[in-house]
């Protein structure tokens, strides 16, 4: 039987999605943790607020149970809480504790079979870290620690049966999982040794005991304890651990057939092509494995599971990325972790042939000099053969091209091939491929912390975090920041990340004896041809972590076969999009400065291009607009794809973070024009998705660029944007004082244009109608005069709403018709929606709003839709529909917290609050 709800992994309910906002699947989490019970209200205020709720947390606690009882059939309300009803065993947390038990019954009762099994079914049940997903600090210490705790034990238990079932040699593989993932835990320390000393392996067991105390003595400076040393004596002794299923000690730990060779006369193993086999004994290569290695669970994991899934097959797997990602290090480790019965071989492959690697590879399995076939083909068919039999673990290093692997890939069923490449070999037949990619905060901060010491990187968190940061996450360049920290204890963290912090000598500072961030990006860069090393140099001009392929103007794809590009798939503009590390950035910019002179005419070069495409996605956000200082440019050869309104506030959307760092290359190559421009044709999608920070950075950037240039207008174009945002975050007096410092510099209708806004401003501040009044009458004038139809729409809905005139309004609705303004008579439909509302006329009102709302969302336009659900919230209140006015609510608020809007988030929180006081909901 299936659980419906699943909280060991993602929140996750059966047939359904989970609640989007986080508070929201906080509180599901909580409900469903006590399946089943009653949980009171100050339980529930406590931990979807971390201990500290706000002054409305109760009345927003029923808004939340309201919208999750959309979704989960069973909350009710019961005194002093609320109680979700469904059976424990619907849950996969509260299955998984009772299958625990009934393990542990069935193990006490004798039957060691059954209770390994039933453990096994319990543990299937976990998806990933429990309560993944779910923000509450108070939910992890009260259930998941304790849930996590529970799982090591069980697969600690589990493991034992299997261990008295004589099954050592399969789990030898989990439990080194365990062991790398758990380093302090003795117990499974005490499985592994027994593991390995029942599957023969003695060496091995004993290598692990040696692991372990290293670890012990290490970390917490004790001794291990009774129960790791009598493993240990056990394997020094020869007494086999319980369910011993092994081979004869005289055998040394292998059977017979492990080696596949028949014997030959006189008993001695011989190959299937006539060399003597096995010389060597069982062959491991593998490189030391990293001691300070950290992270990589899932990758590793993947590894594992991938590795255990066949026996009659050959696993071939890719693990590809960008330089310095630590592909080797994963391989390696992950390879150490792995166990098969015939060997584990290595080859660092590089730019050397595939007949070379040949010869080493056959040299390992045993091939005596003499009998190593000249010709690429003969040693093929002989590798083949004498890998047909056999179970081997091979590691294939830093691949260049498919050609290269696919003579290297063993036979025999049950073998597993790592190859590591910087491409991810889509040509390599029956591999499956895994994008390495970079650490996360906390696996970075490890690294840096098992490098340099854990006591330096504890001592200087913040510091810590700025180097983590300044190298990408990236492992290459953590592992030699590192290592200079270790070898220089006089400095302190803060004093590396300073020298970091330069971004004309990082490269310099990321180099450490032989280890260089610099030399290995080169590696990639020579191996381009001489068109690709342009290519990468002209993107080097470019600030911009990601790019849509005709920024480029060319193929892209062999600068991701290289590992220098990565592909991030489609945007939302349906554009192909690829981005790369900032250390490859900085190495590019760096060979675009020696070899060509700096990053000025590459973006002269593509400065006309990109204007004139933002230049035209803006006119379809404010189509007839005037005196946006349109540039005189040579349009692109091709157009934009689309002349749909909607796509254009799409391909804004997705072009947004590339045009505001553009803003700033612009600027700092001298491209003063081209800065200013672009800043002023954002300030439209700013505006529409609330892109406040966006706005800010490149308005100052903007003006800035302005004033260098001597552009007395553009100067007025930007601090009329800047008042603009300073009133969409309420900040009056700001606005104000930004379009008094515009009006000396603009007249005739620039100027009309300031004066409009100046009302705006007025019109927002207690007692200020007059004075809006006089300023929107004197733009209406200007514009009327020289037929700008823009300003006089503008101005028009302005005086309207503010003097609650509908025939005006209706004007203004009418005007941004004609002028074919989707957005701008969505704007007005609102703002006569309110009017009616505020005259009792509830029908017309909900008319108006939802028509605005259908134009919003054709449009795509996701926060005007929200700020419009607020209003029909309003409206469906009015008319005595609490029920819809609270869902209303609901979505909207969701939309807010999406955006990231937290005044828009404070505004439906101040409405739920009201909607709750003017009528006791039963929520």
């Amino acid at each position: 039987m299936s659980v419906r709800f699943g909280l060991l992994g993602p929140l996750r309910i059966d047939g359904g999605l989970p609640p989007g906002p986080a508070k929201h699947r906080t509180l599901l989490a909580a409900l469903l943790l006590s399946a089943g019970e009653q949980v009171p209200v100050e339980r529930l205020l406590s931990v979807v607020w971390d201990d500290r709720p706000p002054a409305s947390a109760e009345s927003v606690l029923r808004v939340y149970v309201s919208a999750l009882r959309k979704l989960v059939t069973g909350i009710r309300t019961v005194a002093g809480g609320y109680l979700l009803d469904v059976e424990p065993d619907d849950v996969d947390c509260h299955r998984f504790e009772r299958l625990v038990a009934e393990a542990r019954r069935a193990r006490a009762a004798g039957q060691v079979a059954g209770a390994a099994e039933v453990f096994r079914t319990a543990l299937g049940l976990w998806r990933g870290e429990a309560l993944a997903g779910v923000e509450s600090s108070v939910l992890r210490r009260a259930y998941g620690v304790p849930l996590e705790e529970l799982r090591l034990t069980a697969v600690e238990e589990r493991v034992e049966l299997d261990l008295q079932l004589g099954r050592g040699a399969e789990v030898v593989g989990e439990l080194r999982a365990l062991t790398g993932a758990h380093p302090l835990r003795e117990r499974a320390w005490v499985r592994l040794i027994d593991a390995l000393h029942q599957a023969g392996r003695r060496s091995e067991a004993l290598g692990a005991y040696q692991e372990a105390r290293r670890t012990l003595v290490d970390e917490l400076g004790l001794e291990p304890g009774d129960e790791l040393v009598a493993a240990h004596q056990r394997v020094l002794d020869g007494d086999q651990p319980p369910g011993y299923g092994g081979f004869p000690a005289g055998q040394g730990g292998f059977p017979d057939d492990r080696r596949g060779f028949a014997a030959g006369q006189g008993g001695s193993p011989v190959g299937h092509m006539g060399f003597p086999a096995g010389l060597g004994g069982w062959v491991d290569e593998l490189p030391p494995d990293i001691s300070d290695f950290a992270g990589r669970r899932q990758v590793l994991g993947w590894i594992a599971r991938t590795a255990a899934e066949s026996a009659t097959t050959p696993v071939h797997l890719v693990l590809h990325g960008p330089p310095g990602c630590g592909k080797s290090a994963v391989a390696v480790h992950a390879a150490s972790a792995l166990d098969r019965p015939d060997g584990r071989l290595y080859a660092a492959l590089g730019s050397r042939p595939p007949s070379a690697v040949l010869e080493d590879l056959l040299r390992s399995l045993g091939c005596p000099d003499g009998a190593v076939p000249p010709g690429l083909d003969d040693r093929v068919r002989l590798y083949r053969s004498t890998t047909a039999r056999r179970r081997l673990l091979v590691v294939l290093d830093d691949a260049a091209d498919e050609a290269q692997v696919r003579p290297l890939l063993p036979t025999g069923p049950g073998s597993i091939t790592l190859v590591t490449s910087r491409s991810p070999l889509a040509g390599l037949e029956a591999a499956r491929a895994y994008e390495l990619g970079l650490l996360d905060e906390d696996e970075a901060v490890a690294m840096l912390a098992g490098v340099a010491g854990a006591e330096r990187v504890q001592a200087e968190p913040e510091a810590a975090l700025r180097i983590v940061r300044l190298c990408g996450h990236l492992p290459l360049a953590l592992r030699i920041a590192g290592s200079r920290l270790a070898r220089r204890p006089g400095w302190t963290l803060d004093h590396l990340a300073g020298r970091l912090g330069d971004e004309r000598r990082r490269l310099d500072e990321l180099s450490a004896g032989d280890l260089a961030v610099r030399g290995s990006l080169a590696l990639g860069y020579r191996g381009l041809p001489d068109p690709e090393r342009l290519l990468l140099r002209r993107l080097g001009a470019l600030s911009a972590r990601d790019f849509a392929l005709w920024v480029a103007g060319a193929d892209l794809e062999p600068l991701v076969e290289a590992g220098l590009l990565q592909s991030r798939g489609l945007d939302e503009a349906g554009q192909e999009r690829y981005g790369w590390h900032d250390l490859t950035r900085l190495y590019a910019a760096e060979r675009l400065a020696e070899e060509d002179g700096g990053p000025g005419p590459v973006l002269a070069s593509l400065a006309g291009e990109i204007l004139e495409r933002t230049r035209q996605a803006r006119a379809a956000l404010l189509p007839a607009e005037p005196g946006t200082g349109r540039t005189e440019v040579r349009p692109p050869a091709a157009g934009l794809e689309t002349g749909r309104l909607r796509q254009e506030a799409r391909w804004l959307g997705a072009e947004r973070r590339f045009l505001v760092a553009t803003v700033h290359d612009f600027f700092q190559s001298g491209l003063y024009e081209a800065a200013w421009r672009l800043a002023f044709y954002l300030t439209p999608l700013f505006a529409l998705n609330a892109h406040h920070d966006d706005w800010h950075a490149t308005t100052a950037t903007g003006l800035d660029a302005a004033r260098a240039a001597g552009h007395r207008e553009g100067e007025a174009l930007l601090l009329r944007g800047l008042a603009d945002l300073h009133r969409a975050e309420g900040r009056t007096e700001a606005a104000a004082a930004a379009l008094r410092a515009a009006q000396p510099l603009v007249e005739g209708l620039e100027l009309a244009r300031v004066t409009l806004r100046l009302g705006l401003v007025h019109a927002a501040r207690p007692g200020g109608g007059g004075e809006a009044e006089r300023a929107f009458v004197r733009a209406l004038q200007v514009f009327e005069e020289h037929g700008d139809r823009r300003g006089r729409a503008d101005t028009l809905r302005a005086l309207g709403a503010l003097r609650g005139d509908e025939g005006m309004l209706g004007a203004g609705l009418a005007a941004y018709e004609e002028l074919g303004d989707p957005r701008g008579a969505a704007e007005a439909l609102l703002d006569l929606g309110r009017l009616h509302l505020r005259e009792g006329r509830i029908a017309r009102a909900r008319e108006c709003v939802e028509r605005r709302l259908r134009v919003n969302r054709r449009l795509g336009d996701r926060l005007p839709e929200a700020v419009a659900l607020l209003v029909l919230a309003e409206v469906l209140t009015a008319g005595g529909d609490f029920d819809a006015a609270v869902e209303t609510v609901m979505r909207a608020m969701a939309e807010f917290d999406a955006l990231g809007d937290s005044q828009g988030r404070a505004e439906a929180e101040r409405l739920a609050y009201e909607l709750q006081k003017r009528r006791d909901l039963r929520i």
